[in-house]
């Protein structure tokens, strides 16, 4: 497929990531506490779509098994939500079949074996090693968020999360410079500002909290 087309799915892919960013950070700003707006996992849902779709395109590991994962629990949060029985049903179960089915496709493609994109050439070992830790430890925190929502029984997204995505992001980052892929660089630059908004926004629900709840010593 044409370098133009690849590339152009991989950059709506990750305006879709910013979108979702921007509609939780003006929520967040306007109710003065971090929040998970429904629109955000909605948005998260598309955007990961696409992101597969330019994994596969580009034969890269990395980004195929780190936004499989994350699609997954992104539904999860809409069924929290109580959004994803709105959804039309056809909709819903072309999502649910969308994984299973570009694995197949993959594996029955000969231009897109899996042992073309587990071992691609063009990626060094050292630094698939390194962008492979990177997409596990950024997965890794909607895996805590979800352990989170299950816990509290509601979708939210705590501190942990907004930490493990500064970390996450810094190593995708150097991943996205060095492969050379403008697509995961402007992306991952976007979110480090939104995750340390989030951050400060819960250290300031957390003192407010704290002031709340403090009872003056008695004279």
């Amino acid at each position: 497929m044409n370098s133009g087309v690849v590339y152009a799915i991989g950059f709506c892919a990750q305006l879709l990531f910013s979108a979702r960013m921007i509609v939780q950070w003006f929520s967040s700003e306007k109710a003065g506490r971090v929040l998970s707006p429904v629109l955000f996992w909605q948005i998260s849902t598309v955007a990961s779509f696409l992101l597969v779709v330019y994994g596969v395109l580009r034969k890269d590991i990395v980004i195929i098994a780190g936004q499989s994962i994350n699609y997954c629990i992104y539904i999860r949060n809409l069924h929290y939500k109580g959004a994803w029985g709105r959804i039309p049903f056809v909709f819903r179960l072309l999502t649910i079949v969308f994984p299973f089915a570009a694995l197949v496709w993959v594996g029955m493609s000969r231009e897109f074996s899996f042992q073309e994109i587990v071992f691609n050439k063009d990626i060094p070992l050292a630094l698939l090693a390194w962008g492979i830790c990177g997409q596990a430890f950024f997965t890794l925190r909607f895996v805590y968020q979800w352990v989170h929502m299950e816990k509290n029984k509601s979708s939210q997204l705590p501190p942990g999360f907004w930490k493990m995505s500064i970390a996450g992001s810094a190593m995708i980052l150097t991943y996205g410079v060095f492969r050379r892929d403008p697509v995961l660089v402007l992306g991952q630059l976007f979110g480090v500002v939104v995750y340390c908004r989030n951050i400060m926004l819960h250290r300031k629900e957390a003192t407010r909290i704290a002031g709340k709840n403090h009872v003056p010593d008695k004279p």
